[in-house]
């Protein structure tokens, strides 16, 4: 190992997306620290990379615990470089059908088990003056649509978070990359992995195509994880790269309609938001 090899934290790196990113960082002959809530399905991996893939057995939920993963990253390779927030899982459901304990469970995997990694790993970043944080969010943490309210949920809020921690970190040479993928070709959508809560036939007409599409992507879906593993890591190392990343035409092609969207709302009412302000005062100035 040199002073130059860059060394990983994949949370979820067992499968999806960051099963593809750790392939590509060991294969570039990196160092990947991979959590996953079972270590046996990293028993291949572990065997073709050996001692420069460490492998730790974590649930992103638990919050109290990431500091550990990285205390182990630090003490094996002595440096950490990029984080990757990845772990996470869909969820299907109306506002109605979805319980308090089914919507802390996607805040827990999207919000608060990310940002227990950032705190944990943002004091060695900021001394080295350097480094990553790539928060693997989705294309519904622009947009959202019925049945899917609870994950978009905590994808909305990761990239609140992580939009105020890109200004936060900046001035210590560490970079915030959101990716926004569309569809990938990974266990997403298999019936065994995406949770689905008790439906009630009360929201079929509202939710029948939504719940149909989505078990029928599984298998299909267009996006290729190591193509996308490339562009997130080429990314990286792109100046002038912005905060947020679609990734897949889909992803592109819904985005730009969202955003087209919002901003003629914001145009066509904009005399009626701005009547409710008190008349003939200055613009308002901010630091920011």
């Amino acid at each position: 190992m040199t002073n130059e090899t860059k060394t990983w934290i994949i949370t979820g790196a067992s499968s999806g997306l960051g099963l593809a990113l750790a392939e590509a960082a060991l294969a570039a002959g990196e160092h990947v620290i991979g959590t996953a809530r079972r270590a046996g399905r990293f028993d291949a991996l572990a065997a073709r990379y050996g001692d420069r893939f460490l492998v730790v057995e974590h649930d992103v939920r638990d919050t109290a615990g990431a500091a550990a993963v990285v205390q182990r990253a630090l003490e094996v390779f002595g440096r950490v470089d990029v984080l990757v927030n990845n772990a996470g899982a869909g969820q299907v459901g109306t506002a109605e059908e979805i319980t308090d304990a089914a919507l802390r469970a996607m805040l827990e995997q999207h919000l608060f088990g990310p940002a227990a990694f950032v705190r944990a790993v943002l004091p060695h970043l900021r001394e080295r003056r350097s480094g990553a944080i790539v928060q693997m969010s989705s294309q519904g943490g622009r947009m959202s649509f019925p049945a899917v309210g609870s994950y978009s949920a905590g994808k909305f809020a990761l990239e609140g978070w992580s939009e105020a921690l890109a200004g936060e970190v900046a001035p210590f040479g560490i970079r915030v990359l959101i990716v926004e993928p569309s569809r990938f070709r990974t266990a997403f959508n298999a019936a065994d992995v995406l949770t689905t809560a008790q439906r009630s036939s009360v929201y079929d007409e509202a939710t029948r195509a939504v719940r149909a599409n989505m078990a029928e992507a599984d298998g299909v879906q267009e996006g290729d994880p190591a193509r996308a593993a490339r562009v997130i890591r080429d990314m990286l190392d792109t100046p002038g790269a912005p905060l947020r990343l679609p990734l897949g035409a889909e992803a592109v092609r819904n985005l730009t309609r969202v955003y087209r969207g919002a901003l003629d709302d914001v145009e066509k009412w904009a005399a009626v938001s701005e009547s409710a302000d008190f008349p003939g005062l200055p613009p308002a100035v901010r630091a920011f």
